[in-house]
């Protein structure tokens, strides 16, 4: 199984938001339940950083087809290191990784 790859550019120090945006490869439900509890394991452990995480679901809403996280972070570097630590990347679940940084506008508070 090999991960997917997630791209590395560089950004200056300090915290940021970023999002991890995955895609699951098809026709790969069996390998996400074999790694969900890993993956939340994952996630719980990094919980202080969550701005909001989640399931993406098929149009239909029989079931998830990848995950979205918004998450702070010091910088790109460790954003791109909790994406490739992924239970879900390393058991190949994932067909794509991004990580972007991200700027939330509304609700404005």
């Amino acid at each position: 199984m090999r991960r997917a790859r997630v791209p590395h550019t560089r950004m200056g120090k300090g915290s940021h938001m970023y999002a991890i945006i995955c895609f699951d490869k098809s026709g790969r439900p069996a390998a996400r339940d074999a790694h969900r509890a890993a993956h939340l394991e994952h996630v719980r452990a990094h919980a202080d950083r969550i701005v909001i995480a989640g399931p993406l679901r098929a149009e239909d809403g029989s079931h998830s087809n990848g995950s979205l996280l918004v998450m702070d972070f010091e910088d790109r570097a460790e954003a791109e290191a909790f994406a490739e630590g992924d239970p879900f990347n390393k058991g190949g679940v994932f067909e794509s990784v991004i990580v972007r940084p991200f700027r939330k506008a509304f609700p404005e508070e």
